[in-house]
């Protein structure tokens, strides 16, 4: 009778000890991050943004619409702010497409085009209303301006075109614009 009394405490202290254990491991997991942040990605202070049309320094008419929509659309998915036009925005956001260039990556024996490349070049530059100075989040290769890289495969044999390219392009760039506009972590 005494071995059953004894044996409940040991199983408690191992439940205890169990418990402990598997607090310190869930604590220590959540503080080390593991590349997630707990609140908004973008500043909570900004709460608009202006976002005019991009210039287009390319052939392929167009395009500037179709970014600059692209980013609007994302930024109402992905933020908290909200689209301004005229000066009662906090932020502005302005671009340029700078070069789109479609390039053959490989061909048929009869030298037809089996896959394709479009690249989209993009310099962003996003500034503080208030203060005049240039927001910096991510990497700036100048202090004023962002540029950015955007391709897009397709292969016209199973149906894809330069429509699709450039729509997959587009979309692939409005997203890296948006991502750029994330706090630092």
């Amino acid at each position: 009778m005494t071995n059953r009394f004894q044996a409940r405490p040991q199983s408690a202290r191992r439940s205890l000890v169990m418990a402990c254990g598997v607090s310190v491991c869930l604590v220590v997991s959540l503080l080390s991050g593991c590349g997630y942040m707990i609140g908004p990605a973008h500043d909570p202070a900004i709460t608009s943004i202006e976002i005019p049309t991009f210039e287009n320094d390319t052939y392929r008419r167009g395009l500037e619409q179709m970014l600059t929509e692209a980013v609007q659309k994302e930024v109402v998915k992905r933020t908290t702010m909200r689209i301004v036009r005229g000066p009662g925005a906090q932020t502005k956001l302005t671009g340029r497409i700078v070069d789109a260039q479609k390039s053959v990556l490989g061909e048929t024996m009869f030298d037809d085009p089996r896959e394709l490349q479009l690249s989209l070049i993009v310099e962003v530059k996003w500034q503080d209303m208030r203060t005049g100075q240039i927001i910096e989040d991510g990497i700036p290769i100048d202090a004023e301006t962002v540029a950015l890289f955007s391709q897009a495969d397709f292969a016209p044999e199973v149906g894809q075109s330069t429509a699709t390219a450039v729509h997959d392009s587009v979309q692939r760039a409005a997203r890296r614009i948006v991502d750029l506009m994330e706090m630092p972590w």
